[in-house]
């Protein structure tokens, strides 16, 4: 008896002492027993530093933790792949739209191609029928010089225009001429106005620059018609009208008559000359001299040759062959033109005068035709050939046909 109970006595302290060990103990005691067998795949290298570290006491939440970032990272890379699986059908769709828009942007540069061309061979034709308006019935090897083309260029543009009557060549001489069909067109020109029309922005530009009234004239026959008029004062003005008639050797007509053919001034002079105002001239040898004078000084001024106490300032308009076909002037009553006021405005006149011109197909640079009586006088340079600039025009003024001499 004794020695059982000697015994529960002796196992007691024991029990005693194992509730007593330490949490460290106790823990290190559950891990070795809740120990599992590694899984298969797993290195043994990384079972002994579980199997270490479980023995140190320590927790092993490292590798799980790892482990659990790798699971994540597996299951985000199907994620990953699926989305780019999903876009995969985007950019499919993508790649018609941008084969449909560089199908549009060559289409239109098409267009603009096509465009151009044509607008280029218009110009070239243009250039044909001024280049023969200007030298007149001329071989084709003249005519690609003047328009700067080949010669192929410009027989083939040629043909077009023949074809339309509107150039003609000569059978005898090979030589290429204006067709008679702009005469039609010509016509149809002058009854619809296109002079005044094309006059009107020049004449408005220079009334609005002066304060003063300004008409375009032309030659009809034996005198001279008021085929555009801009006012710009309309109180104490120079009455006329679009369509008035005007003389040919007093005032501004004088200057049309300057550039007319040697047969109308002949026919002109060899009439009996009517006197309008005591400063009309009417002898036909002053007149024919100053003639002359006017081809040479490429202006006019007037004082009360038509209308007592009315000034004019006048220049030439030529068209594209460079023929003088209207005159551009100034009207004014005379108080408002006294000296040296008209001078002064000669500069603006000859100007616009050259824009209408130029406007009208007029090369600046280009040869002026030779004057119906003869050639101007190679000592005085002429405003009309642009070797003088519109500003100095005024200092050459000579006016023995006027009060201003």
């Amino acid at each position: 008896m004794a020695s059982s109970q000697s015994g529960k006595a002796a196992r007691r302290p024991v029990a005693a002492a194992a509730k007593s060990r330490p949490p460290g103990r106790a823990m290190k005691g559950l891990t070795k027993v809740s120990r599992v067998p590694p899984a298969a795949g797993t290195s043994k290298v990384k079972t002994k530093a579980a199997a270490a570290a479980s023995k140190s006491g320590t927790v092993t939440k490292a590798p799980r933790a790892k482990t659990a970032r790798a699971a994540d990272k597996a299951v985000a890379a199907p994620k990953a792949g699926a989305a780019a699986k999903t876009r995969a059908p985007g950019k499919a769709v993508a790649k018609p739209r941008a084969v449909k828009s560089a199908a549009i942007d060559l289409a239109a540069r098409e267009k603009d191609i096509a465009r151009e061309a044509n607008a280029d061979a218009v110009n070239r034709s243009l250039d044909l029928l001024e280049a023969l308006a200007r030298t007149g019935p001329v071989p084709l090897a003249v005519l690609a010089e003047r328009t700067g083309k080949g010669k192929t260029a410009t027989s083939d543009l040629l043909a077009i225009l023949r074809a339309r009557d509107f150039v003609v060549q000569d059978e005898t001489d090979g030589l290429w001429r204006i067709g008679a069909r702009w005469a039609v067109l010509g016509n149809a020109a002058t009854e619809q106005g296109a002079l005044a029309a094309t006059a009107m922005p020049c004449l408005a530009g220079l009334g609005n620059a002066t304060g003063e009234n300004v008409y375009l004239r032309v030659r009809d026959g034996l005198e001279c018609e008021t085929v555009a008029i801009y006012q710009t004062d309309p109180l104490l003005r120079v009455y006329t009208e679009v369509g008035a008639k005007m003389p040919l050797h007093a005032g501004s007509g004088r200057l049309l008559l300057a550039h007319a053919p040697e047969a109308v001034q002949t026919q002109v002079l060899a009439r009996r000359l009517q006197r309008y105002t005591p400063s009309t001239r009417i002898d036909p040898t002053w007149i024919a001299a100053d003639l002359h004078r006017i081809r040479q000084r490429g202006f006019l001024i007037t004082d009360s040759e038509v209308v007592a106490g009315t000034v004019s300032v006048c220049a030439p308009v030529r068209d594209a062959s460079g023929q003088v076909i209207a005159t551009l002037l100034i009207g004014a009553p005379s108080l408002r033109m006294r000296p040296p006021r008209p001078r002064a405005l000669m500069p603006l006149v000859v100007e616009a005068a050259r824009k209408l011109s130029t406007a009208l197909g007029w090369a600046a640079d280009s040869p002026v035709p030779e004057p119906a009586n003869g050639p101007l006088d190679p000592g005085r340079p002429s405003a009309a050939t642009g070797t003088v600039a519109a500003a100095a025009i005024g200092a050459a003024i000579a006016r023995p046909h006027s009060v201003f001499r």
